[in-house]
C-alpha cells in the first residue's frame, strides 16, 4: 500500500504501476487529499491558477464519430459548419483573452487531420498570437511528424490530443481512429519539441477500472504531459452520448484530480469541460486537490463554460490569482 507521508519533493515518475495507481483510489480521502495538497505545494503556488482561452477556429464538419462531439458530421446537431476563422478574428480574440488575463491562447479546429494548405493558414495564426507574448497551443487533430515540425517553428507552445479514456474503452467512444493513432501523435508532438497537452473525458459510462487505466497510461508517457485537462462529460443533443446517464460521485471526480496531481506531480492539471455544472465547492476542492488551470471565457469551442466574472469571484472568495 502507498503511503501518504510525503518527504521533501516528490520525484518525476515515469515508472508507475498499475498496482500503485490503483492504490491510490483506494486510499481514504482525506489521506489522498493530503497526499496531493503536499506534493501540489512542492511544485506550484497553490493560490495561482494557470489561466488559457480556448476557441474555435474551424467549426463543425469533422469526419470523425468521437460519440460525445456536437462537431461530428455523424451527428444531427445545432452546430453549423463555419469555414476557418480569418486571420484578423483569431488575433482580435487573442488580445481579448490577454487582456482578460490569460496567458495562453488555445486553437481548436474540427479536423481529422488537417491538410497542408489548412496547416498553413494555421501556422501564420500561431505565429501572429505568438507574437503577443501569449503561450500558444493548438488541437488540430491527428499530426504527421513534418507536421508538429512545421507548427513548433511557427511558434507553437503546445498541443492537445487528448486520450479521451482508457485503451478498453476507447472502441464504446470511437471507431473512425485507434488509441494508437491518438499515441502515434502525440510521439511526434513530443519529437518535434512541443509541449504535450493530454487528458481525459470522464462520465461516458466508463468504470473506476478505466480512470485507472488512462491515468496511468498519461502517467508513464515518456514524459509527462505539461497539462492535464480533466473534463467531465457535457452532454449534447444529437450526439450518441446525450442519453448518457452521468452518475458520477463529486467526491470520484476530486479523486481523479488528486490522483492526477500525484502522478505528474509538475504538471498543470487542468479543470476544463464541464465547470457550468460544477458547484462553487467542487471546484474549490479540486483546486486544493492540485488543479490549477482552468479555461476562461464563455465558451469551450462549442459547450458552455463559466462566465468570466462568475470565475473572477471564485477566485477572489479562495484568496486565488492568476498565474503570470
Amino acid at each position: 500500500m502507498l503511503s501518504s507521508q510525503s518527504p521533501g519533493t516528490p520525484p518525476i515518475r515515469t515508472d508507475w504501476s498499475h498496482a500503485e495507481v490503483t492504490d491510490l483510489f483506494a486510499m481514504p480521502f482525506n489521506e489522498l487529499l493530503y497526499l496531493a495538497h503536499s506534493s501540489h505545494r512542492s511544485y506550484f503556488d497553490p493560490n495561482r491558477l494557470q489561466i488559457s482561452t480556448l476557441i474555435s477556429i474551424k467549426t463543425g464538419g469533422c469526419p470523425e464519430d468521437c460519440a460525445y462531439c456536437s462537431q461530428s458530421v455523424h451527428f444531427d446537431t445545432a452546430v453549423a459548419h463555419e469555414k476557418l476563422m480569418p486571420l484578423d478574428a483569431v488575433l482580435n480574440a487573442a488580445r481579448q483573452a490577454k487582456e482578460n488575463g490569460a496567458t495562453r491562447f488555445c486553437m481548436g479546429a474540427a479536423y481529422r487531420n488537417p491538410k497542408p494548405k489548412q496547416l498553413a493558414a494555421i501556422t501564420e495564426m500561431v505565429a501572429a498570437v505568438h507574437e503577443l507574448g501569449m503561450e500558444t497551443c493548438a488541437t488540430l487533430g491527428m499530426l504527421k511528424p513534418e507536421q508538429a515540425e512545421q507548427l513548433k517553428a511557427a511558434g507553437l507552445d503546445y498541443y492537445n490530443h487528448n486520450l479521451d479514456t482508457s485503451e478498453a474503452f476507447y472502441p464504446e467512444v470511437i471507431s473512425t481512429r485507434t488509441y494508437q493513432d491518438r499515441l502515434d501523435t502525440l510521439e511526434a508532438v513530443r519529437n518535434a519539441g512541443l509541449n504535450v497537452c493530454c487528458g481525459g473525458i470522464i462520465g461516458m459510462g466508463e468504470s473506476q477500472s478505466d480512470w485507472i487505466d488512462m491515468l496511468h497510461t498519461l502517467a508513464t508517457l515518456p514524459e509527462h504531459p505539461g497539462s492535464v485537462p480533466i473534463n467531465q462529460l457535457v452532454q449534447v443533443a444529437g450526439t450518441p452520448l446525450d442519453d448518457q446517464p452521468i452518475n458520477i460521485d463529486p467526491l470520484d471526480f476530486v479523486r481523479i484530480i488528486a490522483i492526477a496531481r500525484i502522478l505528474m506531480p509538475a504538471s498543470h492539471v487542468r479543470l476544463s469541460a464541464g465547470r457550468s455544472e460544477m458547484s462553487d465547492e467542487l471546484q474549490a476542492l479540486c483546486y486544493f486537490a492540485g488543479a490549477n488551470s482552468i479555461f476562461y471565457g464563455e465558451k469551450l469551442l462549442t459547450t458552455g463554460n463559466p462566465e468570466t466574472d462568475k470565475d473572477l469571484q471564485l477566485m477572489d472568495r479562495l484568496g486565488m490569482q492568476a498565474e503570470i
